[in-house]
């Protein structure tokens, strides 16, 4: 279903952060991307919706190149980037403003997933005829940030579903809240990619790892769900297995 072939990008002239890298995932699932820092992975999704273009190579959701951005593609890709602002408006609307763009759009889903989330209520906003709570997205702080634009997006309902490092500025407690809103709220049909070193957030989550080191995938495979799986130990011995060092 998402398929990136020969994809050579850089910054500047003298570097490529990604050189003839190639990588399928062709059924759906949670994804983990996994890769020291500067090997390319916040790239790499960036270059996946289309906000970045590839000085060679191409890459295609569903048979569409998402390069040419088009409007029947973006309505099948979402990302939550690491950082990211929203604006000083209220919930509500907010997601009139998006909906248009994502015609599968659930709003019982979005209610069920913000409830998981504890954030219905948040900062004691009532809530709309919709059950979407009418809180000033400016008035919140990254956490609760975050829990919401998550929630969006699984609520978009999209083929593809890009996370980058979504568990930062989670405390534990939501860490584990994280955890259940995205095996909850995903469709059956859907990629999930989540590209993180948060490795023990994730772990229990993920049906496929993906390790990748700049020009190469060290490992691409599906974890074995009937035995505990040690993140951490996979991504060092993967980096050995091919003479890396595993020191940042």
């Amino acid at each position: 279903m998402l398929k990136i072939e020969n994809v050579t990008y850089g910054y500047n002239a003298m570097h490529n952060v990604l050189e003839n890298f190639s990588l399928n995932y062709e059924e759906p699932g949670i994804y983990g991307l996994l890769g020291k820092n500067g090997t390319g992975k916040s790239t790499l999704l960036y270059l996946i919706m289309g906000l970045l273009r590839p000085k060679q190579g191409t890459i295609s959701l569903s048979g569409s190149n998402t390069q040419e951005r088009h409007p029947e593609t973006l309505q099948e890709m979402f990302i939550v980037p690491e950082e990211y602002n929203l604006p000083s408006i209220l919930l509500p609307d907010y997601l009139n403003v998006l909906r248009p763009f994502y015609p599968n759009f659930d709003d019982q889903l979005m209610v069920k997933l913000l409830e998981m989330f504890e954030m219905l209520h948040v900062n004691g906003a009532m809530l709309d005829k919709n059950g979407i709570p009418k809180v000033n997205l400016g008035a919140l702080s990254m956490g609760q940030k975050k829990k919401i634009y998550m929630c969006i997006a699984l609520a978009a309902r999209t083929k593809l579903l890009l996370m980058d490092e979504p568990t930062n500025g989670l405390d534990i407690p939501s860490k584990s809240q994280f955890r259940k809103v995205v095996a909850q709220g995903m469709r059956e049909d859907q990629i999930v990619v989540i590209s993180t070193h948060q490795v023990r957030d994730v772990e229990t989550l993920l049906d496929h790892v993906t390790i990748i080191e700049q020009n190469a995938v060290l490992f691409n495979d599906k974890l074995n769900m009937e035995e505990p799986v040690n993140l951490e130990e996979l991504f060092i011995d993967a980096l050995n297995r091919h003479g890396i060092t595993s020191e940042k």
